[in-house]
Formats: structure tokens, sequence, C-alpha cells
């Protein structure tokens, strides 16, 4: 059964301006996982812009947005093929065991200007 689903868009230019501006940005909006990502794939605004939305969809997806947890709750993280995946932590884990997610999907697109994510919470069947 469907929770939820979110979709977020973001201007790839306005967080290749943050991480520029502010030293701290990567460490503040992202797990280390995260971080060690985007050396991987050389600090690629794209993929950063991309996770960000991610991040911003899943929090639409469970219907709160960003109440009682940060971003650094949200993780997101691609598999051997590329494939993104969400894991949670803290507040947000505890949000998601209440309110019985089972999966998380989500996917990812950009383009030169624009990132997009788009995310569907799962709910457990009873």
């Amino acid at each position: 059964m469907i929770l939820g689903i979110g979709t977020d868009i973001i201007e790839i230019r306005r967080i290749e301006e943050a991480v520029r501006r502010n030293e701290r940005f990567l460490k503040k909006c992202f797990t280390e996982q995260e971080q060690k990502l985007f050396q991987e794939r050389k600090n690629s605004f794209n993929t950063i812009a991309a996770t960000f939305a991610a991040k911003e969809a899943v929090a639409k997806a469970f219907g709160t947005g960003f109440r009682n947890f940060g971003l650094r709750d949200i993780e997101v993280l691609r598999d051997d093929m590329g494939k993104p995946y969400v894991l949670t932590y803290g507040n947000a884990k505890k949000l998601a065991e209440e309110l019985k997610v089972s999966k998380i999907f989500i996917t990812l697109s950009h383009c030169r200007e624009y990132a997009v994510a788009y995310a569907i919470v799962q709910k457990e069947e009873n």
C-alpha cells in the first residue's frame, strides 16, 4: 500500500553556489557515505543536487517534510548498478517505523540546469 509520494526539483546552480560559498554545507546536509560517493564521482554538482532533491522528496513522501528530523537522517546511496536507494537514521527511522514503512522507492534525474527526484513510500500491508 502506498503511504505517500514526494517529488522535488532543484537548480543545480543553487547547490553549486552553496557548496562553494560554505565549506560546511556538505557535512551539514550529507552523511559520510554520501560524501564518499560524491568524492568517487569527482564532486559532481549534478550528483550532489540529485541527492539533495531525493532527501526532500522522501521527506514529502513521509507526509511531514523535515519535522523532527534532519537532512542527514535520510541517506541516499547508489547500488553497484547505480540505482539509488534510501536508508533512514535517527528520528526519520523512528518515523518510518511508526508509519510501518516497508520500502522507499526513489528515482533521480538531471539535465544541465535541474535535478529532480521522485519518491514513493510503501507501507506494510496489514
